[in-house]
């Protein structure tokens, strides 16, 4: 913020054009401003040293809005994962740059941002959700430029985002788990569906799963870190923190240890038939890979899952809803919100709750039969 004016008073004067003029300095800087009448300057003249005075005054820039969001992903961000920087990047240099990078930082207003969100929407058709993630972008770039004093205020804060319309949960049911177990009975990737199934953990922190995070004697597994594929200018995958950035440790039931023991074996039969042939891409000790040890990828997880899902008839699912299965079956079982929400790895229970509240309504109304059913046995 700017330190209150040096010069104490400013001074008001007819320019050669009939309009009038009032200058100012701060911190030994001249500034002007200009109106019609004198009356009218003077009443911006005061309306200006009073902010100087409450050490609300915001000094004018040359600066863009693409030169400030450069500064700020050079500077402002080095506290973020790396994969949201990338996200960051890819975000402002899609949806935002094109359309405001040249527009000065001073001139930036609501409706000009809100056009832009309009035009994602309706000219290109972008989803909500994408809209919002480039909002919450350029939202915390003019947020730090407010309070480091280039702009009064965050233009930004008063737009309206478009609705979004959390898509419905498809759980497998118990009869599609029995026919998804039967499909994948014997099958190469057993072990790692039976895992996710049963423990609701992402396909990327599966990807990422290494045999130190597997303690067959205690039966926990300790979700660590998954692995990322390239993003960005990067060219190798990489381990990466999880997506709360929270370790959690899981204790399956022994049936999925079981699982995991004979899959161990499997795979060092394997890595022995295969010798110098074996590569792991530099990512050792990995629980999933394929025969010749390189590492899957999530997309790669989704699609050969596909086909098991084609196999069995149960297109209309996908690898994700294996994790609310995992949630839903946890909580119709008896499991406590918080227990479940510290499997899941989510930020807190309420966001559980929201999550599966058709669950949770239907166990408060058995509940609540039961409960009717005992008072009607007395």
């Amino acid at each position: 913020m700017a330190k209150k004016r040096a010069n104490g008073e400013g001074n008001i004067k007819k320019r050669e054009n009939g309009t009038w003029e009032a200058r100012f300095s701060v911190n030994g800087k001249r500034h002007s401003i200009y109106g019609k009448t004198r009356t009218e300057v003077r009443k911006k003249l005061t309306d200006t040293l009073a902010k100087i005075d409450q050490e609300q005054f915001i000094e004018k820039t040359d600066m863009t809005v693409a030169e400030w969001l450069t500064i700020w992903q050079r500077d402002y961000i080095g506290n973020v994962k790396r994969g949201t920087a990338v996200n960051y990047e890819l975000h402002l240099r899609l949806y935002i740059l094109p359309a405001l990078g040249e527009v000065k930082l001073d001139d930036l207003k609501t409706p000009m941002i809100q056009k832009v969100y309009n035009g994602l929407i309706n000219d290109k058709g972008l989803s909500p959700k994408t809209v919002k993630n480039a909002h919450g972008c350029l939202h915390k770039a003019l947020s730090v430029a407010v309070k480091i004093g280039y702009i009064a205020k965050n233009p930004s804060e008063a737009c309206i985002l478009p609705k979004i319309n959390q898509a419905e949960i498809q759980p497998f049911d118990t009869p599609e788990i029995t026919k998804l177990l039967e499909t994948i009975k014997g099958h190469e990737h057993e072990a790692l569906i039976k895992t996710a199934l049963f423990t609701g953990m992402r396909s990327g922190e599966l990807c990422g799963l290494t045999w130190d995070c597997v303690d067959f004697d205690k039966g926990l597994i300790y979700v660590k870190k998954q692995l990322c594929p390239p993003r960005g200018m990067e060219h190798n995958f990489r381990f990466d923190t999880l997506k709360n950035g929270k370790p959690r440790t899981l204790a399956p039931a022994p049936f999925v240890m079981e699982t995991l023991r004979e899959h161990k074996k499997r795979q060092e039969q394997q890595k022995k038939a295969a010798g110098d042939l074996w590569d792991d891409l530099g990512f050792p000790d990995l629980v999933f890979t394929y025969p010749n040890g390189k590492h899957y990828s999530q997309s790669n997880v989704h699609k050969f899952f596909q086909n098991i899902l084609k196999k069995a008839g149960l297109e209309h699912h996908r690898f994700h809803d294996l994790r609310h299965t995992y949630a839903v079956s946890s909580l119709r079982a008896g499991d406590d919100v918080k227990t479940v929400q510290e499997n899941m790895g989510h930020f807190t229970a309420a966001f559980t709750l929201d999550k599966y509240a058709h669950v949770t309504e239907t166990m408060r109304r058995d509940s609540a039969n039961r409960m009717q059913a005992f008072y009607e046995a007395l």
